[in-house]
């Protein structure tokens, strides 16, 4: 067995490892703490682009913890797809991290660095996963992790906003449970690839729970993506949190995307009777509603962070007008898509962050203020994260927005998804022009604010801008990439074959 297979397991065991080490370190080694968190994100790092590497050829790596073979025990499955969003999580993690370290964030509770590895464990293991209630187990680690970072620093807002998000999580649970339950009594697995061979051999008196069970589980993943009804807890949550808890939290909605697009072909493909493709009538009516609203929540928006969630909700949105198709081309464009998305809203975030600790008590209210120091600086970082959210040249937001455009194109009903992507461009292009406007070109009333914050505090939402950067440079090399794991993602019969083996049950 080569090196390459033991890989899978170390995204999952480097944070569940770092987690402990930094709880026991920071109260007396900071120092020996902030040095394990890093560290532990840069390992998880070099692991993702390992596998990225890995999977170029089209090999999928499968993991079995216990040596217990599929589909009686956990496996973990690395193919292009899951690559991509463990890479995408460790660049992510190392910005966050950053940032709250130079700001100083971290320093409010004494429990950061634990829960935001477990954060990580609880995101790796759902982009590992290759069966369905394991997907369970570590949407429950991300979000307790993630509960304890929201109320990070305290306060009534984030205490208020925090019951909110636990009750809404804690309904989404119940329905996945129900869910599982259903697919466990009608097939007796749960493994992903296990599933697609059973489901379609689901017998007719049975189909009607089959497709419940298959809604359920969209309804779940739409929770996680905030998607119009389900987005309301977003806006108040992503708000509220410490700027660079927000920041890792860009990636949150995106693991809802993810299962979608990997369990959606995986377990509901064309042969799962009246549960095949089960969400797709719904779906692209929800996705060009959510673009929508999500942008119009940018044009209204009253401060800066307000802005960046309800961008959140917005490039979901457009993500998931090209996942709707549930073809080749759309799918390579919404993993591209997806990523700069990610980068884009964190970095949002973090810029907010450093407006409002320069604006003292303005803080980042889309309002005129008093002048404040380096306010040239920041207004180039904000309208340069703003170029790349609202997917304008030349930033990997407008190839991005092209590549859905120009895949939609086979749609029937294509013209809906045009309106509606270059109408919520041309709103968020206004709403971020009003608020830099009233923030950076308009001065009010009072004196100057003296210097209060270090200038490294731009330096993670610089290397994010970087980041996209490089992926635009390097769009043929990641459309590429994209591309060739769309068509693996909708190749179940490859994915089964590498899971369970030639013997298929």
């Amino acid at each position: 067995m080569s090196w390459l297979a033991h890989l899978p397991i170390l995204p999952v065991a480097i944070p569940a490892l770092a987690a402990p080490l930094t709880l026991l370190l920071m109260r007396r080694y900071p120092g020996a703490g902030l040095a394990v968190a890093f560290a532990s994100c840069a390992a998880m790092l070099a692991c993702a682009l390992a596998l990225l590497a890995g999977a170029a050829d089209g090999s999928i790596t499968v993991y079995a913890l216990g040596d217990w073979p599929a589909p009686f025990g956990i496996v973990l499955v690395a193919d292009r797809q899951a690559a991509i969003m463990l890479t995408l999580a460790a660049s992510l993690a190392l910005i966050a991290l950053l940032h709250a370290v130079i700001t100083g964030i971290d320093r409010k509770g004494w429990h950061f660095h634990p829960l935001f590895q477990f954060q990580l464990m609880g995101l790796n293991g759902a982009f590992l996963t290759g069966d369905l209630f394991n997907l369970f187990v570590f949407f429950e680690v991300l979000l307790i992790a993630s509960y304890g970072l929201l109320l990070h620093g305290q306060g009534p807002a984030r205490l208020k906003a925090g019951v909110q998000y636990v009750v809404v999580n804690l309904v989404g649970s119940s329905l996945f449970l129900i869910a599982l339950g259903l697919l466990y009594a009608l097939t007796g697995t749960l493994n992903m690839a296990d599933l697609g061979v059973r489901v379609a051999q689901i017998a007719p008196e049975d189909q009607g729970l089959l497709r419940i069970a298959a809604l359920l589980l969209a309804s779940v993943f739409a929770i996680k993506a905030a998607v119009v009804p389900l987005h309301l807890w977003l806006p108040r949550t992503y708000d509220v949190a410490t700027p660079a808890v927000a920041g890792l939290f860009a990636i949150m909605t995106k693991v809802g995307v993810y299962s979608l697009i990997r369990v959606v072909p995986q377990v509901f493909g064309h042969d799962a009777g009246a549960a095949a493709w089960a969400p797709a009538p719904f779906l692209m009516p929800a996705a060009l509603v959510t673009a929508a609203v999500g942008f119009a929540g940018v044009f209204t928006a009253r401060s800066l962070s307000e802005q960046a969630s309800y961008a959140i909700i917005g490039s979901t949105g457009t993500l998931l007008i090209a996942v709707a198709g549930w073809q080749e081309a759309m799918l390579g464009a919404a993993l591209y898509y997806l990523v700069h998305s990610t980068i884009a809203g964190a970095s949002l975030f973090l810029v907010a962050d450093v407006v409002a600790r320069r604006r003292a008590s303005a803080t980042d209210n889309c309002s005129p203020g008093p002048d404040f120091a380096d306010r040239q600086q920041v207004g180039l970082l904000f309208m340069a994260t703003a170029i790349a959210t609202t997917g304008l040249p030349p930033l990997s937001g407008f190839i991005g927005k092209l590549l859905i455009l120009k895949s939609v194109t086979a749609l029937p009903d294509w013209g809906w998804a045009w309106g509606v992507i270059l109408a919520t461009t041309l709103f968020g292009v206004i709403g971020f022009a009003r608020a830099g406007s009233m923030v950076f070109w308009k001065v009010g009333e009072g004196e100057a604010v003296p210097a209060s914050a270090p200038r490294a505090d731009m330096i993670a939402p610089a290397i994010a801008l970087a980041l996209l950067a490089a992926l635009s440079a390097g769009a043929g090399m990641a459309t590429a990439y994209a591309d060739a794991a769309a068509a693996q993602v909708l190749d179940r019969e490859t994915t089964a074959r590498a899971v369970l083996g030639d013997g298929q049950p």
